[in-house]
């Protein structure tokens, strides 16, 4: 099983949005959007004339997460509305669902929106999914990264989204994915508490390569093992008890990183 993923993607005229849009159109795989899919502010017009022309032409194929610039019109429903059940069937923009022998779950960081701290129903919800999951591989994926680099001075971790890695990881979960950071970022397998841990850690990825403007960070995380500027889309090819990841650059971007990791 083939997934490909970025988020920051959709803005009516930018090169970079044709470009990763036509290395999609290449590329076998399920697709899954880490969220700010149309630019600037997510609305219908946005959803239509930039990303529908674009990535849109994959939508068959594509399950959605939703980032804060999909809430920039109110709240997100030219997202919802455009995505349909591939934006989960509750309306709120978190779900999960198995690809192959993977378990993958969406959820809506959006909080001011869909609350997700201790107790809340989504934060309920996911206790319940990672329960009721028999599967041995499980990925996660929403839009801002708990542990990023960054270009405000201190700023390596957003504390809010820890209740969501403290549930994942007690529950063995493998890959966590983001896209909020317009950059490529690769951290070393950890725990909540953002110490280094190689046997039961989650790894998180950041792609915010999707097609949006790019920002290499001046505040580097000390557990980052891969950073870039660049467009494309990370590949994970999912099997029953391991992964394998490589970063897929789309045309004028290079980034090499790819590698292979084991499951929980």
């Amino acid at each position: 099983m083939t997934v490909l993923v970025a988020g920051n993607i959709a803005r009516c005229g930018d090169p970079n949005t044709s470009a990763t849009s036509s290395l999609i159109d290449t590329l076998p795989g399920t697709i899954l959007t880490a969220g700010d899919n149309a630019f600037p502010s997510g609305n219908t017009q946005e959803y239509m004339n930039c990303y529908d022309p674009t990535w849109g032409t994959q939508k068959a194929r594509t399950w959605a997460a939703l980032g804060n610039h999909d809430y920039d019109s109110g709240y997100a429903t030219p997202a919802l509305n455009y995505f349909g059940s591939h934006a989960g069937t509750n309306g709120l923009g978190y779900y999960s669902m198995d690809l192959g022998d993977w378990h993958i779950i969406v959820l809506n960081d959006n909080q001011q929106y869909v609350d997700f701290t201790a107790g809340t129903t989504q934060e309920q919800w996911l206790r319940a999914d990672l329960a009721a999951n028999s599967k041995t591989c499980t990925m996660a994926i929403w839009h801002q990264p708990l542990f990023l680099s960054s270009s405000t001075a201190g700023f390596t971790q957003r504390s809010v989204a820890k209740i969501l890695w403290d549930d994942l990881y007690a529950a063995g979960a493998d890959v966590v994915v983001n896209g909020h950071q317009h950059d490529y970022e690769r951290m070393k397998p950890m725990r909540p508490d953002g110490s280094v841990d190689t046997v039961q850690g989650i790894r998180q990825f950041n792609v915010g390569t999707g097609g949006d403007s790019q920002a290499m960070p001046d505040v580097i995380n000390p557990n980052s093992a891969a950073l870039a500027v660049g467009y494309g889309v990370l590949r994970l090819t999912l099997r029953a008890s391991d992964y394998d990841w490589q970063f897929v650059s789309a045309a004028g971007t290079t980034i090499n990183d790819a590698g292979t990791g084991s499951c929980h």
